[in-house]
């Protein structure tokens, strides 16, 4: 009976790698890490030198690697990035905005993600560290790299995915007439000429998607020496934890691996 209650103690516990995205992004993450580490499991995350929030716990090992941008350069992008996000405007206009401030993050993320990549000791060591899974924001597709290249299955920590491609990547519904789209200020019950109008604005996602995330399909390809698309990595997905509460957001579909964790980042008792 010993043995076999310390056998259960040791399969009670994990090896998790973490690569999070900077910002409100690690804010929501950081508790469920802290969290997962104080409950005995053993979790590396994995973050660039320069960042806002991403800082050492007790709770985790951190590895961090050199980028060659500075502390002021990412808050500056940063903030660029956040800044259309409150000003008024046309669709026209806001989506203009919108197209170079995703720009601007991009570049950033997909610098930051080859400096990883490119670190040939921080990869051996992961490749030696023998994880059980990899814990990620799939906004930033290093993570999901890292998961296909040590053929770990991938959590995904997210609140959503611009132009819908989470709803791709899951195989999931998203009907125009009552799934209102970004940018849209449409509710989930639109009349006729409505949902023209939404339907109408999966149009432009397709072009600014493209541009977006084309440079991860790249570097991806590159590092694991095969073809990748975004969706490819995408779909490697074995869980989606997102950050939806049906009180704040409109209804839509979920997948059975789809699981709304609302709220997780709010203080509680």
């Amino acid at each position: 009976v010993v043995l076999l209650l310390s056998l259960l103690g040791l399969a009670a516990a994990g090896k998790l790698l973490v690569v999070p995205v900077d910002g409100s992004h690690w804010l929501s993450m950081r508790e469920v890490v802290v969290i997962l580490g104080q409950r005995g499991h053993e979790v590396v995350v994995v973050a660039p030198e320069v960042s806002l929030h991403i800082k050492p716990s007790k709770s985790f090992v951190m590895k961090t690697y050199p980028v060659l941008y500075t502390q002021e350069d990412l808050k500056k992008e940063f903030q660029a990035f956040f800044h259309f996000s409150f000003e008024q405007g046309s669709f026209l206009e806001r989506f203009v905005k919108a197209y170079q401030g995703i720009k601007r993050i991009t570049n950033l993320g997909v610098s930051s993600c080859g400096y990883l990549l490119q670190n040939k000791e921080l990869i051996r060591y992961l490749e030696e560290s023998k994880f059980d899974a990899v814990l990620t924001d799939p906004v930033l597709l290093c993570g999901a790299i890292l998961a296909k290249h040590l053929s770990l299955p991938a959590v995904y920590f997210l609140r959503g995915i611009p132009c819908g491609l989470d709803f791709d990547a899951t195989q999931c519904p998203r009907p125009p007439s009552y799934v209102p789209r970004g940018f849209t200020q449409l509710t989930d019950r639109m009349a006729f000429f409505q949902r023209v109008k939404n339907l109408l604005h999966d149009i432009p996602d397709i072009f600014l998607c493209d541009f977006a995330f084309e440079p991860y399909s790249k570097l991806a390809s590159e590092f694991l020496q095969e073809d990748v698309t975004v969706r490819d990595l995408l779909r490697m997905g074995s869980v989606w934890l997102l950050r939806l509460e049906f009180v704040l957001d409109y209804p839509r579909p979920l997948m059975p691996n789809i699981i709304p964790i609302g709220g997780v980042n709010c203080a509680h008792k």
